[in-house]
């Protein structure tokens, strides 16, 4: 009876993803983290082999899309496009649409403490998922479901514009300042769910905080909040 629920189960989310899995094993991997696994640790056993390959075949798949769907752009706007598209905030907003959370298999800690939820987890199972896909039915499946659950984004007005950080310095440059400096505050929280402080300097003006769940993003967060302070448009 159980075995015929999880099936079940998996047949829902597999409609909300747009693909049935000929080996169900590819989709019960992507939806694996490390903490749910019984020692010895095999690296197949759980999502983030997967990810580093659903990383690049999201990626040429958004910019295949981008080449068709923009065809006198430059390769700068097309660029920026792209940054946006495969970001994980983008990845974890498409996550959360196909209803992920609830398949997610997570150690008894890793339960409590919130992590079915996180946004990186999400972006991250995301990019396995779609390494799944890839693994089991081939590129075009997998360029099928990225065009289905990524397409609407293409047009997004904020898609080309550039990212925070190229902006700040930009901006910066452009007034004879050195490139803003980030550094390190912060860090909390345990290793599979941090939380990082991150200060952006510019010469002349102080400083400027903000936080995220990486380094990367807490930088981009500092940025967007400095220039949200000093009236800096983003172009």
């Amino acid at each position: 009876m159980a075995a015929k629920r999880i099936s079940s189960d998996l047949t829902e989310l597999e409609n909300r993803i747009g693909y049935h899995f000929k080996s169900r094993a590819y989709l019960e991997q992507a939806l694996t983290h490390i903490s749910a696994v019984k020692a010895p640790v095999s690296a197949d056993a759980y999502y983030e082999r997967l990810e580093f390959l659903g990383d690049r075949v999201l990626g040429l798949a958004i910019a295949e899309l981008l080449y068709r769907n923009f065809p006198h752009e430059a390769e700068g706007v097309l660029s920026r496009r792209l940054a946006t598209l495969v970001r994980k905030e983008s990845c974890a907003q498409v996550a959360e649409s196909w209803g992920v959370s609830p398949f997610i298999k997570l150690g008894p800690g890793e339960m409590q403490s919130g992590l079915r939820k996180k946004g990186v987890l999400l972006g991250d199972l995301c990019e396995a998922i779609i390494a799944a896909i890839y693994l089991d039915g081939g590129y075009d499946a997998a360029r099928h479901v990225v065009e289905q659950s990524f397409g609407h984004k293409l047009h997004e007005s904020d898609a080309a514009r550039r990212d925070a950080k190229s902006s700040l310095q930009e901006w910066a440059l452009g007034r004879g300042l050195p490139v803003p400096h980030y550094h390190e505050v912060k860090r909390s929280g345990p290793d599979h769910a941090p939380l990082f402080v991150i200060a952006v300097e510019v010469q002349g003006f102080s400083s400027c905080e903000a936080e995220g769940p990486s380094k990367r993003l807490a930088e981009h967060a500092a940025a967007e909040a400095f220039m949200s302070r000093e009236g800096v448009e983003r172009p």
